[in-house]
């Protein structure tokens, strides 16, 4: 692969064109698999970055090659100034391609105003159709707010994928019924393997529903044609009862990617991490707000690179799981 002179490429050679954006660390709910039933210690309005700053460190990963910019939380739709960022984002040159990941709860409300600010597509995370369990999962009875937000999605035009994620005996039996919803929807369905982040739920490596149970659990109800995975995606995919429909799984246990992965992650309060299971993180906050040029984030972005490891380690025994938990990082 031929690259810029200010392409950002760590020391295995591979180039980060995918840059995850916390807008926020709050949710407005309470996931087993994200947090604990109480939530957690807010990070200060302080020290949150601030829409300039975060469409100031975008503008130079745009620069140094950042192709696709996705904006996760927390859930991002508490911010306020949501809308602005995402208008923000979709001023620079070249224009990224820009993607929310969202719960949907507030998004009936506001899906037309983020697809006219320039937003292209939103991943609904909807980890059951049944309203008991979902409340189950998520402590919150907001199925209805949810659903409703997935309508106004498609009424704004914005391209839409659905992601759930399954854990034993609570939603295991689900994915036949959802990946047949989101079909319905025109929506691609994407199973994600619950990863070693969260609070309340406490990842085991011989309890979590891998890759291959999940399609064994599609097949009986589908025929699937295997589509693969393009370079540098998170997601397997393949082709539903001859297509168009398409459903994809990430597999981050069970089947790591991180040969080719191309993600950086900024978390709200402005700390650089170079993967989801980083236990170190570079401070572009104080960076930011003591005067730093372009070049010098450029310099810190590429330092933070580089102490990026071939791989995520987990299941090794000296594996280190993270400080922060999924909704402080950013998923």
């Amino acid at each position: 692969m031929v690259t810029s002179p200010t392409a950002l490429v760590d020391r295995f050679g591979r180039v980060h064109t995918d840059l995850r954006l916390s807008l926020t660390d709050r949710c407005n709910l309470r996931c087993a698999y994200c947090m604990p039933p109480a939530g957690l210690e807010w990070t200060r309005r302080a020290e949150l970055l601030t829409a300039d700053e975060i469409v100031r460190v975008a503008a130079v990963a745009v620069a140094a090659g950042v192709t696709k910019i996705r904006l996760t939380g927390g859930e991002p739709l508490v911010r306020p100034d949501c809308v602005d960022i995402v208008a923000g984002l979709a001023e620079l040159t070249p224009r990224p391609q820009i993607a929310l990941t969202t719960n949907a709860v507030l998004l009936q409300d506001l899906a037309q105003p983020l697809a006219a600010a320039g937003l292209n597509r939103v991943n609904l995370s909807l980890d059951s159709l049944d309203r008991e369990t979902y409340a189950r999962l998520t402590r919150r009875d907001r199925l209805p707010a949810a659903l409703a937000g997935l309508a106004a999605a498609q009424r704004a035009g914005l391209a839409i994928k659905i992601n759930a994620v399954l854990l034993p005996g609570i939603n295991d039996t689900e994915a036949p019924q959802l990946l047949r919803f989101a079909l319905e929807q025109g929506a691609e369905m994407r199973f994600i393997e619950h990863m070693p982040l969260g609070e309340a739920a406490p990842w085991q490596p011989d309890r979590f529903i891998t890759a291959a149970e999940i399609l064994d659990r599609l097949r009986a109800d589908f025929e699937l044609e295997p589509l693969g995975r393009p370079d540098a995606a998170t997601a397997e995919r393949w082709l539903v009862d001859g297509g168009p429909g398409v459903v994809g799984v990430i597999a981050s246990m069970s089947r790591p990617f991180c040969g080719d992965c191309s993600r950086l992650r900024l978390t709200a309060d402005g700390q650089l991490r170079h993967c989801l299971f980083a236990t170190t993180e570079t401070n572009l906050r104080a960076a930011l707000r003591s005067g730093a040029t372009a070049a010098d984030l450029l310099g810190l972005m590429q330092t933070c690179l580089n102490d990026k490891s071939a791989g995520h380690q987990v299941g090794a025994a000296d594996f280190q799981k993270p400080a922060r938990g999924m909704s402080q990082i950013g998923g």
